[in-house]
């Protein structure tokens, strides 16, 4: 009490006015901090891939200890702090070992959301199972959604991929997708050898390319495309009906986003040929080529066979007739983009979206 005889009331901590004139403006957000990290870590199925991303973001590869037990089960621990790091595994899961890569990396997704990272993102340059996108006959499996399902489920955040074999396949997953595509990559490789203009034709193998093709001739300033009818009388395997287009005295290019035992492109040379192209070359983002596959299309009507090492090729064994374009620039320029919040679409030109 005062003197006066009064009670005065004492201010609670915490409770006290706050003038609002001539106070600081609030803003939208808090900041943390500076800029998060960005730590890039590679799985076992394409490290040569993984180190020239690295190389050109100027970073090392994070440390992680990978081993597979007598056993078969795959082991994973990070061998550094990430708690609060925005992480990016790099693993394409191809070739005979396709399930043991994808298993792998969901134990690294996984033992990444346990180890607190602020953010992990899958970088798939290959998605697998890409092709089992729908049901194309009774009792058939969806394995490409299963694939996006055991992924959020492991906990990842984001996924980047690269030329996908459907469009749809961005809807199987309720986390953003970011989808790059390897078509200025070959523009710029077939310019840079004269191959462009109205001597060139680009060929699609089949109608549901036609729209990748048609972006893919633009970008070399060819004429109109050229279609290649095909039926598939069982899996792995192909032939050609009819070609739809003006190819006598032409390049021809195929373009499409996926090689696995070359039966379409031979049968498309073939077919080509016989309808008067001059010269026959094939690229394509994934090269997958199981065995005997590379000695089949060497000893066919291609010139060339251009892919990129989206899967990881034995530079010692690859005949002289298969060119590997890398695509780390590509994948280290969108890293840093979805890191540093910007646009990746801004990458291509809006030219990313080709279904």
């Amino acid at each position: 009490m005062t003197e006066s005889g009064t009670t005065e009331l004492v201010t609670l901590p915490g409770l006290e006015t706050v003038e609002s004139v001539g106070g600081p403006e609030r803003e939208h957000w808090l900041q943390r901090g500076p800029e998060g990290r960005l730590m890039l870590f590679s799985g076992r199925s394409n490290v040569d891939l993984a180190e020239r991303i690295a190389e050109k973001l100027t970073i090392e590869l994070g440390d992680v200890h990978l081993k597979t037990f007598a056993n078969g089960e795959v082991y994973c621990r990070f061998g550094e702090s990430i708690r609060g790091a925005d992480v990016f595994i790099i693993q394409s899961c191809a070739g005979p070992a396709s399930n043991d890569g994808l298993m792998e990396l969901l134990i690294m997704i996984n033992a990444a959301k346990l180890a607190s990272a602020n953010r992990i993102t899958a970088v798939m340059p290959w998605y697998p199972y890409s092709r089992q996108d729908k049901k194309s006959a009774p009792r058939e499996p969806i394995t490409a959604q299963l694939v996006a399902a055991c992924l959020e489920t492991a906990g990842v955040d984001r996924v980047l991929t690269m030329d996908l074999h459907a469009g749809q396949i961005q809807g199987f997953f309720t986390i953003p997708v970011d989808h790059m595509t390897a078509l200025p990559l070959f523009a710029k490789y077939y310019r840079d050898r004269g191959l462009a203009g109205e001597g060139v034709i680009v060929v699609s193998p089949d109608p549901g390319r036609a729209k990748m093709a048609t972006k893919f001739a633009e970008m070399l300033e060819a004429g109109p495309i050229a279609l290649m009818n095909k039926v598939r009388p069982e899996h792995d395997a192909a032939s050609v009906t009819a070609v739809v287009g003006a190819v006598e005295g032409k390049v021809a290019i195929l373009s499409d986003d996926i090689i696995v035992t070359g039966g379409t492109l031979i049968a498309a040379a073939n077919a080509l040929k016989a309808n008067g192209a001059t010269e026959v070359y094939a690229c394509a983002t994934h090269g997958l080529f199981p065995q005997k596959a590379l000695e089949r299309l060497v000893a066919s009507e291609l010139e060339e066979i251009a892919v990129t090492d989206s899967v990881a090729h034995d530079p010692v064994t690859r005949p002289e007739k298969l060119r590997v374009l890398t695509v780390a620039g590509l994948l280290a320029d969108t890293i840093q983009n979805v890191f540093s919040g910007e646009s990746v679409s801004a990458i291509f030109a809006g030219e990313n979206q080709l279904f």
